[in-house]
């Protein structure tokens, strides 16, 4: 295969222009996924912010839900950004009743843990894995982490304030495929967290 893997975007809702540029930045091909075909012929899939219960019934209804918990149940790379580690994690605090997920992280994620639109900020992560300098994080009616099962790694927590120590970043799976961040790196110009993801979904081809 191409030494550039082939990364989607789920493209049903969220900041998915984005994503596309910065992991064709990270030397990735990125390509748009909404169909189960499209779905099938990537190395590995970035699950965008957005809104979460809406992507969960946009995916079900264009049948990419199934499929996708197929592929990730079967152990395909995955990264979510804020919507996406919701959408990732097997359980849901403050989730609608019915809102369903592809699951495969064994995390528990409190559902806009941070706060409403207005209550978005940026803080800065020591991500030790990244190195220096530290990692500016942005988050936009972010969850967290509540709390980690076996075998899911923690990567970075949010220092100082009133949120000290909170989970905002993960990697889990099983077998360490899946990477999920509470905040956006694609809104830095920072590509190190896009970079750690193509070298899973290449280490994994």
């Amino acid at each position: 295969m191409s030494t550039s893997p082939l990364i989607g975007v789920l493209a049903l809702q969220g900041d998915v222009r984005e994503h596309v540029r910065v992991l064709e930045s990270a030397g990735a091909r990125a390509e748009r996924v909404r169909r189960p075909a499209e779905l099938a012929a990537v190395d590995g899939l970035v699950i965008p912010g957005g809104e979460s219960t809406t992507m969960a019934k946009l995916a079900r209804t264009f049948e990419l839900l199934d499929p996708l918990r197929e592929r990730v149940a079967a152990g395909m790379p995955a990264y979510g950004s804020c919507a996406g580690m919701i959408l990732l994690a097997d359980r849901i605090l403050d989730g609608l009743r019915d809102q369903e997920t592809i699951g495969g992280l064994g995390v528990t994620v409190r559902r806009n843990a941070f706060g409403r639109q207005v209550d978005s900020f940026e803080a800065t992560l020591h991500w030790p894995a990244l190195g220096e300098p530290p990692v500016e994080a942005v988050f936009i009616r972010a969850p967290w982490v509540e709390d980690v099962g076996a075998g899911v790694e923690i990567l970075a927590k949010v220092e100082g304030g009133p949120a000290d120590g909170r989970i905002v970043a993960v990697r889990g799976g099983v077998s360490g495929q899946l990477l999920a961040t509470a905040f956006h790196p694609e809104m830095t110009g920072d590509t190190r967290v896009h970079e750690l993801f193509v070298s899973m979904v290449r280490e994994r081809s």
